[in-house]
């Protein structure tokens, strides 16, 4: 299977009507790449994470960033081999077959949703922080509405929403980990005493006061957190540039993940002892709380709902970008790979925002918001472990079969195919993790009946094409 109809020609200038725009410019793809590296996990799952694992929190998130690094450089150095490739869904089905794409695309296509699902009931949990007796559904809805407003423009406009939207989420974290770092320096009293200090790391139980099983524990929500990185390689193709463009954005991610992962909850933890920070809130809010600056805490407030509305932004734009690219290549209804005059998938936007609906329902359906926030985010880690798999896998057979492309490449996986073993080996053993924890370990069970719906309907419509 070819990686693209012809009809998409990299160079030749032509605006065909089945092809996207490249009207993101340098900077919006700059931001867009921190706007996925820092997703909804890290604002609201990080208070659970943390009294899960403690302190060596700050380990996992380190260990899974550098490990999605390689996928992120693998990614990086497949879309460059080919410029017809749209996204990974596109390489995925030209090294590995007709079914990977079929796979990839739908299975990134439910990623998304239900990582929007996890962000719709995020939103309606920080605006219950504002406004405790409004319905949880009327900032759900909301949200879904205001998304499908702001997407039905041009992609320059996706890409305008998502510069401001990441921006907001970096002056707030940089202003975190100042305002900690002045507590920190100051030994800054608490309201219950405590005073900030550097020995909250080991103090209280020391590094790992789970043990190694919690330590474990930790790499549920946290891996969902790093959802979204990839979301670059989707934006690829409506890029200016992206030899240049594309490397700059995957290259910097590493210090961005310790800026903003790993240096926020180094200064949350040594303000707060780790066993004082709630499971069920976000720990950004609580820490500006404790320390009786009430007023930060509405403002950190406004800024994960932000996030969480910037990454249901993303999850919009991503899906139906995926949904397009199928049906273009005849692996979803061709309905679904129109264009409007701005060279927006409309169809496909409405057909990812029905599906938002059910964050809705879900709002009732668990015990509290964090219940359900994990069992979604649990399916969607599980989703994306699978994703990010077949991109490495692509990577292997690319290796394999076109060792001139990747001689020629300028933007080579450091580590090569011993590397990617190596990320295979780590997603594992998450998966291992996932299946410690009985409300991590349903999720497990459920997500496999997805593979199994696929395999259904790609038979069939394989089938009805010999036919």
């Amino acid at each position: 299977m070819s990686a693209a109809p012809s009809h998409h020609t990299a160079h030749d200038g032509q605006e065909e009507p089945t092809r996207l725009a490249r009207n993101l410019s340098n900077r919006h793809l700059q931001l867009i790449a921190i706007g996925g590296a820092i997703g909804t996990g890290l604002f609201m799952g990080s208070g659970k994470t943390i009294s899960l694992a403690g302190p060596s929190i700050l380990l996992v998130y380190a260990i899974i960033g550098f490990m999605l690094f390689f996928v992120m450089r693998a990614l990086g150095e497949l879309l460059l081999s080919n410029l017809h490739y749209r996204s990974f869904a596109d390489f995925a089905g030209d090294l590995l077959g007709p079914w990977a794409k079929f796979y990839t695309g739908w299975t990134y296509w439910l990623c998304w949703i239900v990582t929007g699902v996890a962000d719709v009931v995020a939103v309606a949990g920080y605006m219950a922080f504002w406004f405790p007796e409004l319905a949880l559904w009327i900032p759900a809805l909301g949200l879904i509405l205001v998304l499908l407003v702001l997407n039905l423009p041009s992609v320059r406009n996706f890409g305008e929403i998502e510069f401001w939207f990441a921006l907001i989420k970096i002056i707030a974290i940089v202003g975190l980990i100042v305002t900690g770092m002045f507590m920190l320096l100051t030994q800054f009293a608490l309201p219950d005493g405590t005073r900030a200090s550097i020995t909250h790391l080991w103090a209280n139980g020391g590094f790992f006061p789970n043990g190694f099983m919690g330590f474990v524990a930790g790499f549920q929500i946290a891996v969902f957190a790093f959802v979204g990185i990839e979301l670059v390689g989707t934006a690829a193709a409506e890029t200016e540039n992206p030899e240049r463009n594309l490397p700059k954005a995957i290259n910097s991610i590493p210090w961005r993940i310790v800026l903003f992962y790993v240096g926020a909850l180094f200064v949350i933890i040594t303000v707060t002892p780790w066993d004082r920070i709630s499971p069920e809130h976000s720990p950004f809010v609580a820490m500006f709380s404790l320390a009786g600056l009430s007023i930060a805490a509405h403002v950190v407030n406004f800024v994960v709902l932000t996030s969480a509305a910037s990454s249901a932004n993303s999850g919009i734009y991503s899906t139906s970008r995926m949904i397009f690219g199928l049906a273009d290549s005849g692996h979803a209804p061709k309905k679904l790979g129109e264009l409007n005059k701005r060279k927006v998938p409309v169809n496909a936007l409405f057909f990812s925002c029905i599906f938002l609906l059910s964050g809705v329902a879900l709002l009732y359906a668990g015990k509290s918001i964090i219940e359900a926030f994990t069992l979604v985010t649990t399916i969607s880690a599980v989703l994306f472990i699978f994703v990010w798999s077949i991109i490495l896998a692509s990577y292997i057979q690319y290796r394999r079969t076109r060792p001139e492309l990747h001689a020629r490449s300028h933007f080579k996986m450091p580590g090569g195919v011993p590397m990617a073993l190596v990320v295979f080996a780590f997603f594992g053993f998450v998966l291992w993790a996932l299946a410690q924890k009985p409300d991590t370990a349903l999720a497990l069970v459920v997500t496999p009946l997805w593979f199994v719906f696929l395999g259904v309907v790609y038979f069939f419509i394989r089938n009805r094409r010999k036919g």
